[in-house]
């Protein structure tokens, strides 16, 4: 579950800027979805029985539209709304909220900004028995219903960083930050004599990200590619492109 928060948390993939005050964009980001490997996905406390790996990998990347208002004193508000449209065996209600306050220092060839930001929602999929363990006659799926599993990312996290101008259109940025996760599981699956499973997962960690990327601006169109990770779970690559209004 901490694999899946690098993703999913809310963060500003891209730079800060100087847009003014009742300005709007919209913006679409594209983020890896790490894979995580047989070991990690395989029970061993829940589900001592399951001889394989749950089927974590539903999806190779999130796609993720944005909305961003730029508030009087420098503040960005963004949010963030994945319906519950079904993609593969996924299906995905995700929220994120944040607001962000730049500034610029030594005139306007740096910006420093400070971020906070969460993310909710939920996403499901038949991870604990999908088709292939309902076939698997070692499996304690074995002839049950598909589940619809469901996970909770719960994320909140401050971050903060710094971006400078490179050649007028071009600015890298980098930074850190802090994420308090506190994701929930829930199974939900019938067995073939008519059990269900409601096995309930949860777990608190809290964790230190890092983050480094560019964005160029022309115009009213902003493109931004940046690595973010954090050092003990995983490393995502997100891509977004925006479109200023005003």
């Amino acid at each position: 579950m901490a694999k899946f928060a690098v993703p999913l948390a809310f963060s500003g993939a891209g730079g800060p800027d100087d847009a003014r005050p009742g300005s709007m964009g919209f913006g679409v980001e594209l983020a890896y979805l790490p894979k995580v490997d047989d070991i990690t996905a395989t029970p061993t406390i829940c589900r001592p029985d399951k001889t394989g790996p749950e089927n974590t990998d539903l999806l190779f990347a999130l796609v993720r539209p944005r909305v961003r208002v730029r508030l009087p004193g420098g503040v960005d508000l963004e949010a963030s709304w994945v319906p519950p449209i079904r993609v593969g065996d996924a299906k995905a209600n995700l929220f994120g909220l944040s607001l962000e306050r730049s500034a610029a220092l030594h005139g306007e060839r740096l910006r420093v900004a400070l971020r906070g930001h969460v993310t909710f929602g939920r996403v499901e999929g038949p991870v604990t028995c999908d088709d292939a363990a309902l076939q698997d006659a070692q499996s304690p799926c074995y002839q049950g219903t598909r589940s619809n599993d469901a996970f909770r990312p719960n994320i909140l996290g401050v971050e903060g960083k710094i971006a400078w101008s490179l050649r007028g259109r071009i600015h890298p940025y980098m930074g850190a930050g802090y994420n308090h996760l506190a994701p929930r599981f829930q199974v939900n699956f019938v067995n073939r004599f008519g059990d269900p499973d409601r096995t309930r997962v949860a777990v608190n960690l809290d964790r230190i990200v890092l983050f480094a990327g560019a964005s160029w601006t022309a115009e009213r169109i902003r493109v931004s590619g940046e690595i973010y990770s954090a050092p003990a779970d995983a490393v995502t690559g997100r891509f977004m492109v925006s479109l200023s209004l005003k």
